[in-house]
């Protein structure tokens, strides 16, 4: 199965505006959307092999070099897998949200899939934080708050990598805390699908959210440790708005400067 080359923007190895939203994409970022739809398309399951760099370059209209750069990122995020004198290869993905099960639904770089995901998201880890508020042991509590210093640690030294772990080990722990093994899943993974989306639409940063998310990241830990879930689940929704909101900002940011 070929993809209709004149379903593509114009200049797919240039810089350029997406037709449907105005957003701006840079060449290689429309390529590594176009190679997750040809994977739906062609009905890729984790570990078939895909097609060559050069049949990728012709099929998509575009140069090798672009395609090279969107591989890479798409390796980087863990969708392709590229083994050295075999080829390319749909990566392995167990995740419950990941290609294995959605077929290479989510497209990174589409605002609407995005928005989705927060969406899910604050289902989820509204729920989550509700349960934790309940059920969340002592020692629970104490990673809690540590990542959340942890974040707080980050922002402050301008240390994005410590930020974001700090960032992500405070959601796992609350999800932890629910003691609902499926919600723990359904966070991890739902983090990890906006990870790619941060990493190829907004080269793995958003906005200035980090000073509000801190004060975000304590209201909900002090609901929880108050053992309030209705206030922790309301706290877990502004912040969850609240990023979201700053995710908006940034690509019209990105788009009108």
């Amino acid at each position: 199965m070929r993809v209709d080359s004149a379903s593509l923007p114009a200049g797919t190895g240039a810089s350029t505006r997406d037709q449907d939203t105005g957003s701006y994409k840079p060449g290689y970022e429309l390529v590594a959307e176009r190679i997750l739809q040809l994977i739906g398309e062609l009905r890729l399951r984790p570990g078939d092999r895909m097609p060559t760099e050069n049949d990728l370059a012709t099929q998509l209209g575009s140069s090798r070099t672009v395609v090279r750069e969107a591989i890479k990122i798409l390796s980087a995020i863990g969708r392709v897998k590229a083994q050295k004198g075999r080829g390319l290869y749909v990566a392995d993905d167990d995740g419950m949200l990941g290609s294995a099960r959605w077929g290479g639904f989510f497209l990174p770089t589409d605002l609407d899939h995005v928005y989705m995901l927060f969406e899910f998201r604050r289902v989820q880890e509204t729920s989550a934080s509700r349960l934790a508020a309940t059920r969340a042991t002592p020692t629970e509590l104490r990673a809690i708050e540590a990542a959340a210093e942890t974040c707080k640690e980050g922002h402050l030294s301008s240390q994005t990598a410590v930020f974001e772990r700090g960032d992500d080990d405070f959601h796992l722990g609350i999800a932890a805390a629910s003691h609902n093994d499926f919600l723990v899943a359904a966070v991890r993974e739902a983090r990890r699908l906006q990870h790619q989306s941060s990493i190829i639409g907004l080269h793995g940063t958003v906005g200035g959210h980090a000073a509000e998310a801190i004060e975000e990241h304590a209201a909900i830990f002090r609901a929880i440790r108050d053992g309030d879930p209705e206030a922790a689940a309301h706290a877990t929704a502004v912040h969850l708005d609240n990023t979201l909101e700053d995710y908006r900002r940034e690509i019209q940011r990105r788009v009108f400067g």
